[in-house]
């Protein structure tokens, strides 16, 4: 269902449907508006609370993405596999076969038992998991703690792209969608931060992990005081539920304008959950079919590349690692913020097409930077420039869209559902591309290893 079409009115009068025709009579009566000025829709301030408490799952899937990167050498020589770059490559990835198989569920999740539920149940194993990594003295511990950890990751975020969809007012949807990637960027920025003194302090990368058992608590704590979704309660036909909960949400004086709205979008629907099959045929097929597509575009466009090298490329210039990965973390922070201002300003279309203009745009740069090496150092400074601008312009649209624009273009029926499925994409797409990278770095390991031992035996027959 389009954005627009489930808009509340923002004029002085608000739509008093009868709820005994099922709210088919519309009359139009004056009110007040909840901010107390005329012509004003759903205060914002009501909502915040909720969705800053669903963006909790965000940031934790920024902070369990970032979180062994400067640990993963104490991790690996404390545990005793130092060397072993499959080891290795698993601690950092078995994540994202857990994030499938929680993907894969969550709509079936979401449906099931509600969108507060969900929440802590995608809290329940990201705690478990964080200490048993932090607890365990083997790589099997660790994988096993990152796993649990994966499942968590792939069952929240869905869930909350629905759930900030469907509480928020239509005039700030798009402002608080963008939460969701500011979120997930200051995880990563503070699982980085965290990090950085894992190599003068022993044994630093336990407490890394203790510490993100501190906001999945706070979640599962916090959703007890949060409200469900209208769009569920509705769903399964607690109307009276639904109504208390816009009331929290919106106000009084919008609640019955909102399930007119709502009684509206769900017309033509029977009724009946969807089963995963008939998300690849008939109506259902086309809407299904753009989701999986921005979610395969959004990980083929080679952001984890960018990403996974950047600190080859910053430290090519004198740049450390730690610093490298900071500017990263600001570019994409700085895009997020950008997008926030403006999601509900320029609209999800706009906002995404330049979004992969600028992409390509970088892109440019950085090739030119790549392959102009007469140009000296202003080639080097020209790849690192794009790979910035590439981050940002990502941030801006490619990045946060996806995850908007779906819920509101998904009819309630089949939404729970299709987001798991578009989402798996995302998952199944970003193992690919990790696994590759994996295989290049390997690669780049062995070959920086033969030109070293060739420059010492050069040495010693001289």
């Amino acid at each position: 269902m389009p954005a627009h079409a489930v808009v509340l009115k923002s004029s002085a009068y608000k739509r008093v449907p009868s709820r005994d025709a099922a709210m088919d009579l519309d009359v139009e009566t004056p009110v007040k508006m909840a901010d107390g000025g005329a012509g004003g829709g759903p205060s914002w301030r009501m909502s915040l609370p909720h969705v800053c408490v669903a963006t909790l799952t965000s940031f934790l899937f920024g902070y369990h993405s970032g979180v062994v990167n400067e640990p993963l050498e104490s991790i690996s020589t404390d545990l005793g596999f130092a060397g072993n770059t499959l080891a290795e490559g698993l601690v950092v990835s078995i994540c994202l076969g857990g994030a499938f198989v929680g993907c894969l569920f969550s709509g079936s999740i979401a449906d099931g038992i509600g969108r507060r539920r969900a929440f802590q149940l995608s809290a329940l194993p990201m705690i478990i998991g964080a200490a048993i990594s932090a607890l365990t003295n083997s790589l099997e511990g660790m994988l096993l703690g990152r796993f649990l950890v994966g499942t968590g990751m792939g069952l929240g975020p869905p869930v909350a792209s629905l759930y900030i969809t469907e509480i928020s007012p239509p005039s700030v949807r798009g402002t608080y969608g963008s939460f969701v990637q500011i979120a997930t960027c200051l995880g990563i920025i503070v699982s980085l931060l965290i990090g950085t003194p894992v190599k003068d302090i022993d044994r630093w990368w336990r407490v890394c992990f203790w510490v993100a058992a501190v906001p999945a608590t706070l979640q599962a704590l916090g959703m007890e005081f949060c409200a469900e979704s209208p769009q569920w309660l509705y769903k399964c036909g607690r109307t009276t539920e639904a109504e208390i909960q816009f009331e929290k949400l919106l106000g009084p004086l919008h609640v019955k304008s909102a399930m007119a709205e709502l009684s509206r979008s769900e017309r033509g629907d029977d009724g009946e959950n969807v089963k995963y099959l008939e998300l690849f045929y008939g109506r259902n097929f086309n809407v299904v079919f753009i989701g999986t597509t921005l979610f395969a575009l959004q990980q083929l466009s080679g952001i984890n590349s960018v990403f996974y090298f950047s600190s080859t490329v910053f430290r090519s210039v004198g740049v450390p690692p730690n610093l490298a990965n900071i500017c990263m973390g600001i570019a994409n922070l700085s895009g997020s913020i950008v997008a926030m201002l403006l999601m509900d300003k320029l609209g999800r279309k706009v906002l995404l097409s330049g979004s992969f203009l600028g992409m390509a745009f970088a892109m440019g740069l950085q090739a030119v930077g790549a392959n102009r090496h007469h140009l000296g150092s202003a080639s080097v400074y020209l790849s690192v420039g794009g790979m910035l601008l590439f981050v940002l312009t990502f941030s801006l649209g490619a990045g946060p869209v996806p995850g908007l624009l779906l819920p509101e273009i998904f009819p309630n029926k089949i939404r729970a559902k299709a987001m798991a499925l578009c989402m798996s994409v995302h998952w199944v797409l970003s193992a690919i591309s990790r696994q590759q990278q994996s295989t290049r770095l390997a690669s780049d390991t062995i070959l920086f290893t033969e030109y070293q031992l060739g420059k010492s035996t050069a040495k010693v027959d001289h």
